[in-house]
């Protein structure tokens, strides 16, 4: 096979940092080709390069045999190379064609109804089953990605580079990307994956090249090479795919939620007649398909949602009604769903977002002045416990920083504070293996020193592999809580599609 892609011995430094050292990269014509690495190894970097968002500071690109220069993404374009990035660049108010053709309009006569039957033929081709006329806000998080793939092949592109595509992903999402992907290798086109999920390299790929801390460390035939040789390959050490738990031990109720009815945006109930109880020395996981009304869940027990009625009590006392901060002061922790939205402040320095919560009192604060000696001390700690890298350190935008450094940031932020409570919602969304193995031994620490866990994720086997108890959720009603040492994915599969467990069936 030829290569299609070849970038050879790439440089890239920025400030205080060595972002790809000597890195070489081959793609074949007609293969998925993976990148794997840890947060802040440089993969993004050495593809933002390929796309033109970067220029390296050494080395050459050649483009099906030829050496070319890349200045921007116009000029990769024109070369038949598009990028589906980490984070979306659609407009939410424009519909699906009218966003596909943004850049690509023509001279003077805006053709919607020519672009829209390409588009249509085109989404039927690639089983992307999407509706050229829906507008951007109204579709799932899964659909505005497949538009973001309609926009490469719009555009003709033959090289397309996927920046963490499953990221923001559902599971049933998920498998239907990898089949997109095969259906464009049947199409003769040729895929780069970054991702650090192991499992998805092994479903999709063919080879893998593997990049640590900026160096390139080998490329493997996926076929032949084990899930724990590529993760101690990226890692520098074997990693441990298993929780270690001690038997749980559980003491008095932290978190009662009686009867609890929340509406969403639509005034539709979200929550319906929901009842839960979590102890301490415990790990609660939150199972369902994404939608189900979790998301009101967690917003009604951090403050965030008004609750229509029912009650929450936090350690023996009243909770509904209190602020935001009387919660985080009561002892309730928040991981949330949306890093970027409702975990940081994108345009201040890590250090300031690592006190958050906390910047209004001793010791970071006195007579209302702030102490920023002491905020930058406990912001290094959090970053150092946590492995978060940025190039500018703690002063860093938390902006600039990767999907997966901001994410261990804000789990850093909130498990320095020790809550009787920690509300987890996606904790490992975006991680590599070696942070997924270490948060996952900070929250079974966390339980274990009698604290207690929420586990909201669509990952199942992190339901498993974490949680004491499994609370299921369907349409926004709790179908059953098992332990999870007496059931299974096929049975907890089963109640997340709403169908009650056998006991309580009867």
């Amino acid at each position: 096979m030829s290569h299609v892609i070849e970038m050879l011995n790439i440089r890239k430094e920025f400030p205080g940092i060595v972002a790809n050292d000597d890195i070489t990269l081959q793609v074949e014509k007609g293969e998925v080709h993976a990148i794997l690495g840890e947060n802040g190894a440089g993969k993004s970097t050495l593809m933002s390069i390929l796309f033109g968002l970067y220029h390296a500071d050494k080395g050459v690109i050649k483009v099906r045999g030829k050496e070319v220069r890349i200045t921007n993404p116009n000029d990769a374009n024109d070369l038949g190379i598009g990028m589906v990035h980490q984070h979306f660049q659609l407009v939410q108010n424009f519909t699906v064609t009218e966003n596909i053709i943004l850049g690509k309009e023509g001279h003077f006569v805006l053709d919607r109804k020519g672009a829209g039957k390409k588009i249509k033929a085109l989404s039927e081709q690639y089983g992307l089953m999407i509706d050229p006329s829906s507008v951007i806000e109204d579709i799932s998080v899964g659909m505005q990605q497949r538009v973001e793939i309609l926009k490469m092949l719009y555009r003709d592109a033959e090289i397309l580079i996927f920046d963490e595509p499953t990221a923001v992903l559902t599971p049933q999402e998920i498998e239907e990307l990898m089949q997109i992907m095969k259906n464009m290798i049947k199409e003769g086109k040729s895929v780069l994956l970054i991702t650090h999920k192991l499992d998805e390299i092994k479903a999709v790929a063919n080879r893998c090249t593997i990049i640590r801390r900026g160096k390139m460390i080998g490329v493997v035939d996926v076929a032949s090479t084990s899930q724990a040789e590529m993760a101690s390959m990226m890692v520098g050490r074997p990693v441990n795919f298993k929780v270690d738990k001690k038997p749980m031990e559980t003491g008095s109720t932290v978190l009662e939620i009686n009867h609890l009815n929340v509406f969403n945006v639509k005034k539709y109930f979200a929550v319906k007649d929901f009842s839960l109880k979590i102890a301490r020395g415990e790990i609660v996981g939150l199972a369902g398909v994404d939608g189900n009304g979790q998301s009101e869940l967690i917003e009604a027990i951090t403050g965030l949602r008004p609750i229509e009625s029912g009650s929450i009590s936090f350690n023996g006392e009243k909770f509904t009604h209190l602020s935001i901060r009387e919660r985080n002061e009561a002892g309730l922790g928040h991981i949330p769903e949306d890093r970027q939205k409702l975990g940081l402040i994108m345009d201040s320095s890590i250090s300031d977002n690592m006190v958050i919560k906390e910047y209004y009192r001793s010791p970071f604060s006195k007579n209302g002045i702030l102490d920023q000696k002491k905020i930058d001390v406990h912001a290094q700690e959090i970053c150092d416990a946590f492995d978060v890298r940025s190039g500018e350190g703690i002063f860093s935008h938390a902006g600039k920083l990767s999907g997966g450094n901001q994410q261990k940031a804000i789990v850093g932020r909130e498990m320095v504070l020790e809550p009787d409570l920690i509300i987890a919602v996606q904790p490992t969304r975006g991680l590599d293996v070696g942070a997924i193995e270490y948060i996952h031994k900070r929250l079974v620490e966390h339980r274990n020193k009698g604290k207690s866990v929420l586990l909201v994720s669509f990952e199942l086997d992190e339901i498993f592999n974490l949680s004491d108890r499994i609370a299921v959720m369907n349409s926004g009603e709790l179908i059953d809580v098992v332990f999870t040492k007496e059931t299974n994915e096929q049975e907890v599969g089963l109640m997340m599609a709403g169908v009650k467990n056998k006991e309580t069936a009867k």
